[in-house]
């Protein structure tokens, strides 16, 4: 009888499960969430590496499926405890239309929202991004700020739009018929490699304690938003990813940037203008654009406090052993390549 009232019984539902965060998400919860009995993985492209994990004590159950399907996202929401939305379509490049964009993002979400309040899931933790909060185009510096800085904020581009607009439905849906929203898990976007301002495997483990915590601690969690950092060192984006590629034996191309602000502002102007023009005919979609000019030319570092007096979070890796972890898989894939 005493095993019996002890045997996990938790159902957690993973929307994303097969992407960069949400296969993280999905390792670390098998690892370190005792009372979980079942992890379902929600995804439009389900992975091989799945099948490995079927054999463990927790069950798995891959679920191919479409967030901007009503029907489909409430066939998997149905049942589960907890449910982790980490599904979203990344391009800050436009590879993809502001339509395709809005409906993944923003009618994904509103999707899982519904099935949530319709199946009882009372607990929804949902993966936001830093563009939320900014930059902004002025190049306005965001120092060490929290969740509740002041930042001037204009959201042109249809990547930080979506998520922006997603994230205010989550907030405002917190309450509905007993649900509570973990809020915004923030993090810089990992690009090619297993790293972004903050260490996935962090990012990860906030995402487990926020949902460990969130049942016991709902009147206090429930609504707010976190910033994701884990003690990485404040650098500029081309000084911290050195920390990683110089080991591998890549080296920057001088000091100083290779043509000037004001002409790279010009360039990235005259893409966002050929891609508008071109698009109804071909993709043209160049690195260089307004939006990620700004970013690569702002200042933006934030503090995770909150998180800690919150719910105890501290990262799980330290910045050495994210360091050399990344190093080690940055190797991996260089080698694969040649």
């Amino acid at each position: 009888m005493a095993e019996s009232a002890q045997a996990p019984k938790l159902v957690y539902l993973v929307t994303g499960g097969c992407g960069f965060l949400g296969e993280h998400v999905v390792r670390m919860l098998l690892e370190r969430e005792p009372k979980l009995r079942e992890l379902r993985i929600f995804d439009l492209h389900l992975s091989p590496w799945l099948e490995e994990l079927k054999t463990g004590p927790v069950q798995v159950t891959a679920i191919q499926g479409d967030v901007t399907q009503a029907h489909e996202v409430a066939a998997a929401v149905a049942g589960a405890h907890v449910v982790i939305h980490t599904a979203s379509l990344v391009d800050v490049f436009g590879r993809a239309s502001p339509k395709t964009i809005h409906e993944v993002n923003v009618q994904g979400t509103m999707n899982v929202i519904e099935a949530c309040v319709q199946a009882g899931t009372q607990f929804l933790v949902y993966t936001s991004s830093m563009e939320v909060v900014g930059p902004n185009f002025k190049g306005h510096p965001f120092y060490r700020g929290n969740e509740d800085t002041p930042y001037e904020a204009a959201h042109t581009h249809p990547y930080p739009c979506s998520k922006a607009f997603a994230e205010r439905l989550v907030l405002e849906a917190n309450g509905r018929k007993g649900l509570r929203l973990g809020g915004r898990l923030f993090r810089t976007i990992p690009a090619s490699v297993e790293h972004g301002r903050v260490y996935v495997g962090n990012v990860a483990w906030m995402h487990v304690l926020v949902a460990r915590e969130l049942p016991p601690r709902a009147p206090l969690m429930g609504g707010q938003v976190y910033f994701c950092y884990d003690k990485s060192p404040y650098k500029s984006y081309e000084d911290f990813n050195m920390e990683f590629l110089g080991p591998c034996g890549l080296r920057l191309v001088g000091t100083r940037p290779l043509l000037p602000y004001w002409l790279l502002f010009i360039l990235a102007t005259l893409n966002a203008l050929l891609q508008y023009l071109l698009r109804p005919l071909l993709l043209y979609a160049p690195l260089l654009n307004p939006y990620t000019l700004a970013v690569a030319n702002t200042t933006f570092t934030v503090s995770t406090n909150k998180a800690q007096r919150h719910f105890g979070y501290e990262p799980l890796f330290s910045w050495e052993d994210s360091r050399r972890r990344t190093i080690r898989w940055v190797q991996a894939i260089k080698g694969s390549v040649q």
